[in-house]
């Protein structure tokens, strides 16, 4: 006598839960970046007194209110993490199958490090700090500029090397895509004008968000 359902050790039930379980962490990697955007500009906009225009989003994880934006970089950065999972588990032994996530997974990381490791008060936030830069630099903000750098300078390498694989692949708006992600990223932070900088790390937070949730949504297309 045969059944037609299979046991849930059978290697078809295997098959189907090791592809649920990556489709969950394409996921992560999708809602990451619209998480990230969505939670920061609503502090902006409610957060009594914060300025985008002389303060930079990371001075958000400051104050009363400073666990919105600890959290939020923490729970993106384990998001991103989560989307390289996935990426390499659909991409081993692909073109950029391995370079790529390794990437995206310093990312997330970069991100939970400058979560964790807070910025000293500067630009005068919150209330009563120094309206420009502190004369002296804290460990902590030393380890959040070194997540900050880990976080925004792997992404756009990380574009580089899904653009080489695009093109090889013969997909080519996808590949002038990722170049234009790097390219306007460097373009956005190495503007000579330090006045409005703040704003521009915000802008280049969508630009590297924006690739990064199309990178996996593709592949949870597929």
């Amino acid at each position: 006598m045969t059944t037609d359902v299979m046991s849930a050790g059978s290697p078809v039930a295997g098959v189907d839960s090791r592809r649920t379980t990556t489709r969950a962490l394409l996921a992560g990697g999708v809602v990451a970046g619209p998480l990230f955007v969505v939670v920061a500009a609503a502090q902006v906009l409610t957060r009594d007194g914060f300025d985008l225009s002389r303060q930079p989003l990371s001075l958000l994880a400051l104050g009363d209110l400073g666990w919105i934006q600890i959290a939020n970089f923490v729970l993106t950065g384990l998001l991103a993490l989560a989307g390289a999972v996935g990426l390499r588990r659909v991409l081993r032994g692909e073109p950029g199958g391995t370079w790529g996530p390794a990437l995206i997974a310093v990312h997330g990381l970069g991100l939970i490090i400058g979560g964790v490791l807070v910025s000293d008060p500067s630009m005068g936030w919150p209330a009563g700090a120094p309206e420009g830069t502190p004369d002296t630099v804290s460990w902590h903000a030393v380890g959040h500029g070194v997540g900050a750098a880990l976080a925004f300078g792997s992404l756009p390498i990380a574009c580089l090397v899904f653009a080489r694989a695009g093109w090889r692949a013969g997909q080519r708006g996808w590949a002038a895509f990722s170049v234009g992600s790097a390219l306007a990223v460097v373009a956005i932070l190495a503007w000579p004008d330090q006045d409005n900088l703040s704003v521009r790390m915000a802008l280049a937070c969508v630009v590297v968000f924006g690739w990064l949730t199309t990178l996996c949504g593709r592949q949870l297309a597929n």
